[in-house]
């Protein structure tokens, strides 16, 4: 029997070889790993909501009413009340007809991507967008054309060779992108998507997980940064992210919903959500839309004070526009020991690899979050200040 041991002997050979590493406190701007304090530049938990008080309490209270597990899938015995309420209000903060919940992104992605697009069909996918996009079009079996990263001028080339071909008849073209991407920390150009989606009658979906919550003056992610409407859009969004808790959704038509319930298969097949996270994911939203003005603008505070300090130190942010704030590295030998170096001096921010990057541009990735303070921030670049790659 295949024990596996040369696998992991070339994944360490190639510096590729992950251990896990694990926290003993709430996840804040600050954790402990073995006793020891690191300031946390590796969560999503952009507004730091998983620790909010009215966000603890409503668990307490869900739970006691609930208990936790589901019991089922959402078509058998699985759809609770808070499910319910959790879509409701989803879809009303997104302002669309109806919304679904998944258990996490990535089961959205691989659950949406199939039900809408398959056999026969085109996806146009930009090149950097999230791997479970790219493992959802694998899924759909459609045809894939990859797009140069934002590259709008390619990616209309592609959509008129699509409607050109004379193959389009009775196919349908789905362009599918990151709002945020999630290694780059840039913004995908929106409202030119949307406009090359209409004149060639193309499909549109969008990954707003790291938008959500953060970007628009109300949080309510890509679409209303750049001022747009969601008709006729597929979102899909987590929980997991600038709302600190846990699940995924989409958002769109009834007739989206409806066929997602039908369609996806990681939806279908999986045992849903507990009930007591779809209750506290109602209390995030209303926490996120009606109190978290004063957090979003220290995010942004400390998001410009450590972007504006990498730069200073000379270090390549690449197109960062969010909290999400890469420093390239190059290879996986210098990424690891600067990864190891800020550990060592007690930040946690760990090196990111192949294959989540491509080859050569390993980084650090920077998570910034409402929590971090002043000091935090001047410590971290300090300590890259004394930094020789």
């Amino acid at each position: 029997m295949r024990d596996f041991a040369e696998d992991l002997k070339e994944l360490k050979k190639k510096g590729l070889l992950r251990k896990l590493s694990f926290i003993e406190s709430s996840c804040d701007s600050h954790i402990k790993i073995k006793g020891k304090d690191y300031i946390n530049f590796s969560s999503n938990d952009y507004l730091n909501l998983s620790g909010h008080p009215e966000i603890v309490k409503t668990a307490i209270t869900a739970l006691k009413k609930y208990g936790f597990g589901s019991g089922s899938s959402r078509l058998l015995s699985g759809s609770w009340l808070p499910h319910k309420r959790l879509e409701e209000r989803i879809s009303a903060f997104k302002k669309t007809e109806a919304a679904l919940v998944f258990n996490t992104g990535y089961a959205a992605n691989t659950g949406i991507i199939p039900a809408i697009a398959g056999s026969g069909d085109m996806i146009l996918s930009d090149e950097l967008n999230h791997a479970s996009i790219v493992d959802g079009a694998r899924l759909s079996k459609a045809e894939v054309k990859i797009y140069r990263h934002r590259d709008m001028n390619h990616l209309e080339k592609l959509l008129k060779t699509f409607c050109l071909s004379g193959k389009s008849k009775g196919r349908q073209c789905l362009i599918v992108t990151d709002a945020v991407f999630s290694m780059d920390g840039d913004i995908a150009p929106l409202k030119d998507i949307v406009n090359l989606a209409k004149k060639y009658n193309a499909l549109l979906m969008i990954d707003d997980a790291h938008g959500t919550g953060v970007l628009g003056k109300s949080g309510r992610g890509g679409l209303e940064h750049f001022g747009l409407k969601g008709e006729n859009i597929i979102q899909m969004g987590t929980f997991s992210k600038a709302f600190g808790c846990f699940g995924a959704f989409a958002v769109g038509s009834k007739k989206l919903i409806d066929l997602l319930i039908n369609r996806a298969r990681s939806f279908i097949y999986s045992t849903s959500l507990p009930p007591s996270v779809a209750e506290v994911c109602v209390k995030a939203i209303d926490i996120v839309e009606y109190e978290s003005v004063e957090r979003r603008r220290s995010l942004l505070k400390n998001r410009q004070r450590l972007f504006e300090g990498l730069n200073k130190l000379g270090y390549d942010t690449l197109s960062s526009e969010t909290q999400i704030i890469p420093m390239l590295i190059g290879d996986t030998e210098n990424v690891l020991r600067v990864g190891n170096y800020l550990f060592r001096k007690k930040i946690f921010a760990p090196a990111i690899r192949p294959p989540t990057v491509p080859h050569g541009k390993c980084r650090i990735r920077f998570s910034v979050t409402a929590a971090h303070t002043d000091e935090d921030i001047d410590r971290t670049l300090e300590s890259l200040n004394k930094l020789k790659i």
